[in-house]
């Protein structure tokens, strides 16, 4: 048997549940893995939640993005064998809260060595978003992108990443994370009600691109800081679109490209917590609760 964590209805917490279940066997297409890790994020208490308009059976499994080692594959995979250490998103229905996930081999990768199974996991959602929301629009170097939610998994790498290009990065996040923020190399401007006006100070011209992972009011204050077409916003992208930006972006090899470059240690998630299978309650509230700093991750 294999355990799995659930959730039973769409709501709160108390719907969720750990389970146990057959292991899985793979599709044609598909990989089986034992899970040594598995990211949490935003989207995964929002799907809970129904925010998401996603119509499924109950119940549902949690988890989208994970790392682990291959222990069987089904017909019409050559690329990967028994043994291989991988991370991806799991397959449509499945869940990466649990001992084994199912993935489509077009959606993996090989792990690197030098990458822990932990910052594997936090690849295939946080980085690839993080990969693709600043790589869509081309800046020079030296031209300014602010990060709004710098703080967070997708953040903090965003902001890397903008480093890396040389960039005049502008991270706005709490307070609490500012130690966090500048790490990064990015200039800190606290979130709230004067974040514009700090943007504004560092950028009287205005700013060339504004990542967006916080949405809503925040992004409001911020938008018309930026040059036309010049926001992209990965939770909200009608309100980007009001200001001429759009949502998320997606590059088809975003994975492999931001696993190489994670894989050389070029950039690096934070990982703020671990918990074990049966706490992946605290798991998603430390999530749900929107004030840890980096990627949470659990590690069965």
């Amino acid at each position: 048997m294999s355990r799995i964590y659930v959730f039973t209805a769409h709501g709160g917490p108390e719907t969720q549940q750990l389970i146990e279940r057959p292991v899985p066997e793979p599709g044609p297409g598909e990989l089986v893995i034992e899970v040594r890790a598995a990211g949490v994020n935003p989207v995964d208490w929002k799907i809970r939640e129904g925010r998401l308009g996603i119509k499924t059976s109950f119940p549902v499994p949690m988890g989208r993005e994970v790392a682990g080692v291959v222990v069987a594959v089904g017909s019409e995979v050559e690329a990967y064998a028994p043994g291989d250490a991988v991370l991806g998103l799991v397959a449509p229905g499945q869940g990466g809260f649990a001992d084994h996930a199912v993935l489509r081999a077009k959606d993996a990768v090989v792990k690197p060595e030098d990458l822990s199974f932990a910052a594997a996991a936090t690849i295939p959602v946080a980085g690839t978003t993080a990969y693709d929301l600043t790589h869509a629009i081309e800046l020079k170097a030296g031209e300014t992108m602010v990060v709004l939610g710098a703080g967070g998994g997708v953040g903090y790498l965003a902001a890397q990443i903008g480093r890396v290009h040389k960039f005049n990065v502008i991270g706005i996040a709490s307070e609490a994370k500012r130690d966090l923020v500048e790490s990064t190399g990015a200039t800190f401007v606290a979130s709230g009600s004067g974040a514009a006006e700090g943007v504004r100070a560092l950028a009287p011209d205005g700013v060339d691109l504004i990542v967006d992972l916080v949405g809503r009011q925040p992004l409001r204050d911020i938008a018309p800081l930026a040059k036309p077409g010049r926001i992209l916003s990965a939770p909200d992208p009608d309100t980007a679109a009001e200001f001429g930006g759009s949502g998320r972006p997606r590059d088809a090899e975003a994975l492999a490209k931001i696993t190489d470059v994670m894989g050389h240690g070029v950039v690096t998630s934070l990982i703020s917590a671990e918990f074990p299978l049966d706490q992946a309650a605290d798991a998603v509230a430390a999530v749900e609760k929107g004030h840890a700093a980096g990627k949470v991750v659990i590690v069965p």
